[in-house]
């Protein structure tokens, strides 16, 4: 494959190791990896992290920026970039917990800011030829 697409499905998986790895090996050397996904900045309350309801909802189970970066080099990808197309503030915040059986005003103020949405790129390797 030349380039991996996807819209906001990584952090859906339980092993995004193998998610990562699996992308990897499929793409032809010089191929690209460019997604966009939801990702965490800074550490997020883990009653949210074990919500499976916020699991579900794209939130509980996204990668930190730092994971990300972390586990697309272990699988092998260079040139690795989070851009941030949206910072998500207090008031989405409230609208991500909103019935979802936490305490909104209680984790509200602390997830402003920490979930943005992302393009997240990175390239295989492109191999060298070096016939002799």
């Amino acid at each position: 494959m030349d380039v991996i697409i996807s819209n906001c499905v990584i952090n859906l998986s339980s092993d995004k190791d193998r998610v990562l790895k699996e992308s990897f090996r499929v793409l032809k050397p010089g191929g690209r990896f460019a997604i966009s996904d939801v990702v965490v900045r800074g550490n997020v309350p883990a009653e949210i992290k074990k919500s499976v309801e916020l699991w579900v909802g794209c939130v509980a189970g996204a990668l930190s920026d730092y994971e990300y970066v972390e586990k697309l080099a272990k699988a092998g990808f260079e040139k690795i970039d989070i851009e941030p197309t949206r910072v998500y503030d207090l008031d989405d915040a409230r609208v991500f917990l909103s019935g979802r059986g936490v305490n909104v005003d209680e984790f509200a103020k602390q997830l402003e800011g920490k979930f943005i949405s992302a393009f997240v790129r990175a390239n295989k390797p492109a191999v060298s030829c070096c016939a002799t």
